[in-house]
């Protein structure tokens, strides 16, 4: 997984550092890695208290930092950067119906709060800015989808700012993680907890990626040790479908169909037929290079072989996929992030 020492010594920015992905990547890099500092900023001062008792980061005190502060504050971001060597930009409106209602406030942190975070980064000499995307950025149907595809774009395109100055920015792009808030898991078993005559399912036919919080992590940091810039690294994962879910959570259950949601895809989409002139396969990734090259560095990795025409990688045409017996097995790591 590139290089193991890579944040050793190191200090790493997190945006929107209190949320489940925050809290997974800063254990790990705790539990893996020696960085210098630490900087959890998010905008909820009592998320980061709470965040700061948990047993893990009070032993690793003098490495942490809490810094209260929105990405939509160029200013502050810019202060948070001051010496600081990699950024993690994982804060977002992420609810889709939150979006939908609220268009302007998901455009002012999801698309502003990008721009912001990529002018901080090249004021201040940071050397490594990594994005967190989103299946839903892909041909997006919805408002959060459709912020997140502009910011992806501004990431891209930061590269092109970059000059002589040893910086780069990429993007790490996965679909919902098994068991976070909102999901079907959860949904699911609250189900059962309510004793529900019957679970409810948006459609029979749909589909998923099946991607836990660390393996997340794990491209996160693949991203920050092999970026040259403009890429979007994303994983090969298995793919389950929805109903294969319902029998691995409660056998024998009676499901019924109740319609898909506003916005909603039946497939998970992560590379598109468009993409398929820049996309290169790896042995655990695909690579989605960016179609204007902005400076020498920005060759692909000649490791990988160039994706067939016409190519796409969805949950829906997936070659790996987990039964019941497989996702019953997985259940325990898709814990209520």
């Amino acid at each position: 997984m590139g290089d193991s020492h890579i944040l050793d010594n190191k200090t790493v920015l997190v945006t929107g550092g209190t949320g489940s992905f925050g809290h997974c990547f800063t254990q790990y890099v705790l539990t893996h890695y020696h960085p210098k500092k630490l900087i959890i900023y998010s905008r909820d001062e009592f998320k980061q208290f709470t965040m700061s008792q948990e047993a893990v980061y009070r032993e690793h005190e003098p490495q942490m930092r809490f810094f209260i502060g929105d990405v939509r504050d160029a200013a502050r971001l810019t202060r948070a950067m001051e010496g600081v060597d990699y950024v993690v930009h994982a804060a977002a409106l992420k609810q889709v119906p939150a979006c939908e209602y609220n268009p302007t406030e998901a455009i002012r942190t999801n698309v502003n709060g990008a721009e912001n975070v990529i002018n901080a980064a090249l004021d201040t000499g940071v050397k490594r800015v990594v994005a967190l995307s989103t299946d839903k950025a892909v041909n997006p149907v919805n408002l959060y989808g459709a912020t997140k595809m502009v910011s992806d774009k501004l990431f891209i395109a930061a590269n092109a700012y970059a000059g002589k100055k040893d910086i780069n920015f990429s993007i790490v792009r996965y679909g919902n993680v098994a068991g976070s808030r909102g999901s079907i898991i959860p949904v699911f078993r609250h189900a059962l907890e309510t004793q529900a005559p019957e679970l409810g399912i948006t459609d029979r036919r749909m589909t998923r990626f099946w991607i836990s919080l660390p393996e997340g992590v794990e491209l996160v940091l693949k991203a920050l040790a092999e970026a040259r810039g403009g890429e979007t690294f994303i994983s090969k994962i298995p793919s389950f479908r929805v109903t294969d879910l319902a029998e691995a959570i409660a056998p024998g259950y009676p499901t019924k169909e109740i319609g898909i949601r506003p916005g909603e895809k039946l497939d998970e989409i992560m590379i598109t037929p468009e993409d398929a002139p820049f996309t290169y396969e790896y042995d655990r990734h695909y690579i989605v290079y960016p179609q204007v090259i902005y400076n020498e560095r920005q060759e692909p990795d000649p490791s990988g072989r160039k994706v067939p025409e016409g190519f796409s990688y969805s949950s829906g045409n997936n070659t790996e996929w987990l039964s019941v017996e497989d996702l019953r097995r997985r259940l325990p790591e898709a814990v209520d992030h």
